[in-house]
């Protein structure tokens, strides 16, 4: 996960569809200012443009009208995440406040070859935290037989974004490269760290596990 700052004041819509009998907190304002501030990306797999999108509860409404309706608890996520989360995971680690520092709790690895797993590794002990981790390794890895093959497809989406990735860092550092080459190559790593980006944690985790990487890019984080 990253960290993503939610746009305020809340759509003004969601107040006018609270106060009707069958309200729908899906307003038009709610899913224009949503996708721009998650960047158009599932909020726990990190996939871009999903095929499948669910504007989500981040917890449980369970006919609470007021969580059903509350701005801050309306996140967006792909139906694959979403059905994975469901009841089971209310108390992970919040992608929109910035006290829970989810960019500093998990280490992403996926070893870029084919049928690797994705490992999530916790860098505290919080219930939170160690929640999300569980969830991650839910999404990525598959529950069921259904839920397996739906995460080896995402694999495969984070397997080919890892290699383009790796070969943009290779590009990179080619010592026949022009200045102007340098640059290029720059910015599309850039691009590719950038927090709107497919599968930012994971690119990011590859950049920090690498002394001459981190040196390199960590500062264009954004």
């Amino acid at each position: 996960m990253v960290y993503f700052e939610k746009s305020q004041p809340a759509p003004d819509c969601l107040e006018l569809e609270k106060a009707k009998a069958n309200g729908d907190y899906k307003c038009t304002e709610v899913l224009e200012r949503i996708k721009n501030d998650f960047k158009n990306k599932c909020y726990i797999c990190e996939y871009k443009e999903p095929v499948t999108i669910n504007v989500e509860h981040f917890r449980p409404h369970k006919g609470d009208k007021n969580l059903k309706f509350d701005w801050k608890n309306l996140f967006w996520s792909c139906s694959h995440c979403n059905n994975t989360k469901l009841d089971n995971y209310q108390t992970i680690l919040n992608c929109t406040d910035s006290s829970h520092e989810v960019e500093k709790k998990l280490k992403y690895i996926f070893n870029p070859f084919p049928y690797e797993k994705v490992q999530i590794i916790e860098l505290d002990n919080s219930n939170e935290t160690l929640l999300t981790k569980d969830l991650l390794l839910d999404v990525f890895n598959g529950t069921t037989k259904l839920k397996t093959i739906e995460s080896a497809n995402l694999r495969n989406k984070l397997l080919e974004e890892i290699m383009n990735f790796q070969r943009l860092l290779c590009e990179y550092f080619r010592d026949t490269n022009t200045q102007d080459d340098r640059e290029y190559f720059l910015i599309k790593i850039r691009g590719h760290i950038h927090r709107g980006s497919n599968f930012t944690s994971f690119k990011r985790w590859i950049i920090l596990e690498n002394e001459k990487l981190k040196n390199e890019f960590e500062k264009h984080f954004d």
